[in-house]
């Protein structure tokens, strides 16, 4: 039959062309799948160059962080090392570190990229777990975006934090000055003992509140007391007034105790105020006096002035007496005889 048709008939050349065809795009196929697998290896031995150790890091550790997820904080701008490192630090102490409700990888890098401090705030939750203060990973991650530093609200929390009342960073002052009823001036220093509330730390009082409070309340109840006397004796009587009006309302700070380091005794404020008034009023007497002087003076002119009126009228009436005398004669009125 081949022979019968030759070499040259169509049906040979579309059998001879059908193999050559199929073999280059099995070729090509082969030639791109080739390719796509070099590149993917080439990406892959970039990734695992710069982060193999870190995903074994995380792998030695449970702290179950995926390949997928360190190339996605590459793309991402996410510090990965930061990420591996508080993971592992949560798995190490036993904190939850689950992905659907403990501290997963996608809540560390959210809260990464919302600009917080991943790192302290999972020390801050570790410290808080070994003080078995209740803490969790959203309020942690909340006080720290606040702006708050949430590990040493966690420290103080632990180990009370004292204030100088006043504080001479602050106001520049030393003492506190307050006077009693006598009129005696007491200059005192405090120390006030603060523990942090951390329900409070978000939107609560600061320092310089509870600085103002306590320094308001001791200027108060020593403007209560009699005399410098019994302030002097008992001292505490400051503190337990102090204390009993809750001045931590609202604050970021439980107050734990107020102690007066020192107090020393001023001027007497009650005997120079009298002295400056008793000056006042001399002077204000002087000068009353000086002006019912000055309206006698003026007095006295006036009636002169009236003297020299009443003797000028005097002469002008004597004047008049002749002229009248001579009016008399001319009229007959007045005779000789």
């Amino acid at each position: 039959m081949n022979s019968l048709l030759g070499s040259d008939s169509p049906v040979a050349i579309t059998s001879a062309l059908q193999l050559p065809l199929g073999d280059a795009l099995g070729m090509t196929l082969l030639i791109v799948a080739g390719i796509i697998a070099a590149v993917m290896g080439v990406v892959g031995l970039f990734f695992l160059g710069i982060y193999g150790k870190l995903w074994l890091q995380a792998f030695m550790s449970k702290a179950d962080v995926s390949a997928v997820s360190l190339i996605r904080m590459h793309f991402t701008k996410v510090n990965p090392r930061v990420i591996v490192q508080a993971k592992v630090m949560s798995a190490q102490t036993g904190l939850d570190i689950s992905r659907k409700l403990g501290i997963s990888t996608r809540r560390l890098e959210a809260h990464y990229l919302a600009g917080g401090n991943v790192l302290n705030v999972i020390n801050a939750i570790i410290a808080a777990r070994k003080a078995e203060i209740p803490l969790d990973f959203d309020q942690a991650a909340a006080i720290d975006l606040a702006g708050r530093d949430v590990l040493d609200a966690v420290r103080t929390s632990v180990y009370p934090k004292v204030i100088e009342c006043p504080d001479p960073t602050r106001s520049g002052k030393t003492t506190l000055s307050a006077i009693t009823k006598n009129g005696i001036e007491l200059r005192v220093r405090a120390r006030v003992t603060v523990r942090t509330n951390l329900e409070q730390l978000i939107g609560g009082a600061t320092e310089d509140t509870v600085i103002a409070r306590v320094g308001e309340a001791i200027i108060s109840s020593i403007g209560s007391a009699d005399t410098h006397f019994t302030v002097l004796e008992n001292p505490d009587m400051i503190t337990r007034v102090v204390l009993e009006r809750g001045l931590d309302a609202q604050t970021a700070f439980a107050i734990v105790s107020i102690d007066i380091a020192d107090i020393d005794v001023g001027e007497n404020i009650g005997a120079r105020l009298q002295s400056d008034q008793a000056e006042a009023d001399t002077r204000v007497a002087q000068a009353n006096a000086e002006r019912r002087r000055a309206e006698a003076v003026a007095d006295e002119q006036q009636m002169r002035a009236k003297v020299v009126d009443n003797r000028s009228a005097l002469v002008l009436a004597e004047a008049e007496v002749p002229m009248a005398m001579a009016e008399a004669f001319r009229a007959g009125r007045i005779s000789a005889d």
